[in-house]
């Protein structure tokens, strides 16, 4: 079974996203959602209706803007994480727009290919990294997990074999 990456990070905007301050922020957020969009090796992200997820309320805290994507492996969120120039121009401003938070604020983790994580999920796994430490189930850019192999995930189809003749 192949396995895709999930990724969440968090942020805290130092004032509401139609302030001033967070103008150039927001005007990167289409260019910078296409161009994740068109990378190589992207599969989803979340987003409303309104094509990106800073309307998305979650992790306990009306002000948090949440990023959620799934990508082919870690390699490719790595490039555009990185290399992807319309990112990194954001990437580089985030101490501008963005209060630090105290606590760990991204998370990666992988999931079957095909299947989408939910924002619980992403809470979950942010909490669980928060509470050990990098674990295959919730890990880090800096410490990371290769997915799981076919040998880990079982699935049965007939229980029948699982049965002795007689």
């Amino acid at each position: 079974m192949p396995f895709h990456l999930a990724q969440v990070n968090i942020a805290l905007p130092r004032e509401p996203l139609d302030a001033p301050l967070l103008a150039d922020f927001v005007a990167a957020l289409d260019p910078v959602n296409a161009a994740a969009d068109a990378a190589p090796g992207f599969v989803w992200r979340l987003q409303t209706d309104a094509g990106d997820a800073t309307g998305i309320k979650a992790f306990g805290d009306e002000r948090l803007i949440v990023n959620m994507s799934v990508w082919e492996s870690l390699e490719a969120l790595r490039a555009f994480a990185y290399a992807d120039k319309k990112h990194l121009a954001v990437l580089r401003r985030r101490r501008e727009w963005f209060a630090q938070l105290a606590d760990l604020h991204m998370v990666l983790w992988w999931v079957p290919a095909g299947e989408l994580p939910t924002v619980r999920e992403a809470e979950e796994r942010l909490a669980l990294l928060r509470s050990i430490g990098p674990s295959p189930a919730a890990f880090t850019f800096k410490e990371y997990f290769t997915p799981p192999d076919d040998a880990t995930v079982v699935g049965v189809t007939d229980d029948r074999d699982l049965c002795p003749a007689g």
